[in-house]
């Protein structure tokens, strides 16, 4: 997920930048955890860090102080339950490469489905929130069956229980996956089967690539 973020998205783009937020975030965090038991390592791994702006050391710029910001009501059950599904899907194709697939998620309208909303917005996408944790080239999110699915589809059931507002908010969720193999290409830039060839780079890194040349 990281990797594809960071190498595959346009240098500017908020999800790559967002990840390196992230990825700093943790960073400051972990640094001041181990402070006070390797200070010498601490320390030096904070005057190296290239985005500080003070020379002050980790000692002496306070404590952890994790922004509010980063605590969203229903974003952890959201991803918590986007795992349980890849982790259905990854058992369902044991050893083999899940970016050869495409992953049906079906779940019936509710709090269940409201969360996976937040995660991908559109019924399909190769670039969501979700589809990157489902590790798949593409995702489609939807709330009943398709009509076109094979007799002899493999489908993985499973539930997952939601827990908000400390246990005031609790709903036992069930969810259907159906993993099939891609039809597209493989893209030679971010390896998504989601090329209409092998030798020609996918619409979205087309787009990227594009931009980056503009900006030149």
């Amino acid at each position: 997920l990281l990797s594809c973020r960071l190498y595959c998205e346009e240098a500017k783009d908020p999800k790559r930048r967002s990840c390196q937020t992230v990825l700093a975030e943790a960073l400051d965090i972990v640094v001041r955890s181990f402070a006070p038991i390797l200070p010498h390592l601490a320390e030096e791994v904070f005057q190296y860090i290239p985005y500080k702006k003070d020379s002050e050391g980790v000692f002496r710029t306070g404590w952890i102080n994790a922004s509010s910001a980063w605590k969203k009501p229903g974003i952890e059950e959201a991803i918590e339950g986007a795992c349980a599904m890849r982790d259905s899907f990854l058992g369902s194709i044991s050893g083999k490469n899940a970016l050869e697939y495409e992953v049906i998620i079906v779940i019936e309208p509710g709090l269940l489905f409201e969360l996976m909303e937040a995660l991908q917005a559109e019924e399909t996408s190769s670039i969501s929130q979700l589809n990157e944790i489902m590790m798949a080239s593409q995702t489609t999110l939807l709330s009943e069956l398709p009509k076109e699915t094979p007799s002899d589809a493999n489908i993985i059931k499973g539930t997952f229980l939601i827990n908000l507002e400390g246990g005031d908010i609790c709903e036992q969720s069930s969810y259907k996956v159906i993993a099939r193999r891609v039809a597209k290409a493989k893209c030679p830039r971010c390896r998504r089967y989601t090329a209409e060839s092998s030798s020609t780079p996918c619409p979205r890194c087309l787009q990227v690539l594009a931009a980056g040349k503009g900006s030149t």
